[in-house]
């Protein structure tokens, strides 16, 4: 039946699923968890614990989330969800453009891995000024620090992630 509808079998790239699926995760959940949490309906609480957890583990200030269904805050801060909006914007362009353009990192070898290396350091480094009193938690400061590290990040692993390594299903 795949033969016929497509003409030849069809190829899943495991690596890019998982990653896609993953990412979607990471987008979707913590904004929608606090709604989850305020909604008491069966089991969606239950799953917004779930998201609770995981942004307890991921993101250094989760008490830091927005506000988004009072008294339920968002599940990461804006640092973190910065860092996930400049992946989700790497994989729409990386799908768009696919491995054409001069901006992926990881064509220069080791040179683009430093590149990326350092531009990453962008998050780690505000936090530390933050920690260490330069300036306090502001979500509107914080986001394009995570950004930026999102943006290096995608913009070296998603052409690794999703390049054509075809594995027949």
């Amino acid at each position: 039946m795949v033969r016929v509808a497509f003409g030849k079998e069809l190829q899943v790239n495991w690596v890019s699923f998982i990653a896609d699926f993953m990412l979607a995760g990471m987008v979707v959940g913590p904004p929608v968890a606090p709604f989850l949490a305020a909604s008491g309906v069966f089991l969606l609480p239950g799953i917004a614990d779930i998201i609770y957890f995981m942004g307890n583990h991921v993101c250094p200030q989760p008490e830091m989330g927005l506000d988004l269904a009072p008294p339920f805050i968002m599940a990461v801060c804006m640092r973190c969800y910065g860092t996930v909006t400049g992946l989700l914007v790497t994989r729409l362009l990386y799908g768009v453009s696919g491995e054409k353009g001069f901006y992926w990192l990881n064509q220069y070898g080791w040179s683009g891995a430093a590149l990326a290396s350092v531009l990453m350091m962008a998050y780690p480094l505000e936090l530390a000024a933050e920690v260490f009193g330069l300036w306090d938690f502001d979500n509107y400061a914080v986001t394009p620090f995570g950004l930026v590290t999102g943006l290096a990040w995608g913009l070296f692993a998603m052409p690794i992630l999703h390049g054509n390594r075809h594995v027949r299903a």
